[in-house]
């Protein structure tokens, strides 16, 4: 009879224990499936102009030139560096993608696409899609592991990402 009140007394507590103001907030302070990541809504720049683009190397076998709109670039307070990406094929086509990548999860999202009269079309269906590191000339990848995300270390400054596009990205000390 005495464990059965005792259990029955245990029960009673239990609620008193778990609402209490100290404890009750303890789960939503500190549970990140609480506090879901909120992205900001992207504001599309103007189109790039030439003496704002710095060019990056992908890869030395690469045909492509690439180039990343200065005045585009930004790191928002989601933590996303968004930018403008423009791809000149060695026969002259010309791609021009407003971007963005998150640091934190290894991830990246066209929000819209250039026209050749300077517009912008949204992209209708836009995610984030990993950036596969097995892809070795893919220039997200370049992005993420030697300007943007210091090789998987963290999102960088946005001075940080300028000195680094200027002076040919990050690159491990051996």
């Amino acid at each position: 009879m005495r464990r059965l009140l005792f259990c029955l007394a245990l029960l009673l507590a239990q609620p008193a224990f778990a609402a209490s103001p100290s404890w009750g907030s303890f789960e939503t302070d500190f549970d990140e499936e609480q506090k879901p990541w909120q992205e900001i809504q992207a504001q599309l720049p103007p189109a790039p102009q030439a003496n704002a683009l710095i060019p990056f190397s992908v890869d030395a076998t690469a045909t492509a030139k690439y180039y990343i709109d200065n005045n585009s670039l930004s790191v928002g307070e989601d933590g996303v560096v968004r930018y403008t990406v423009v791809i000149v094929s060695a026969q002259g086509a010309r791609t021009v993608n407003f971007e963005g990548m998150r640091c934190a999860t290894g991830e990246r999202k066209i929000y819209a696409f250039g026209r050749p009269n300077g517009e912008w079309v949204r992209n209708r269906y836009p995610r984030w899609e990993p950036i596969k590191a097995r892809q070795q000339a893919s220039y997200q990848r370049e992005l993420y592991f030697s300007y943007f995300c210091a090789g998987g270390e963290g999102l960088a400054s946005l001075a940080t990402i300028r000195y680094r596009l200027k002076t040919g990205g990050y690159r491990q000390p051996e």
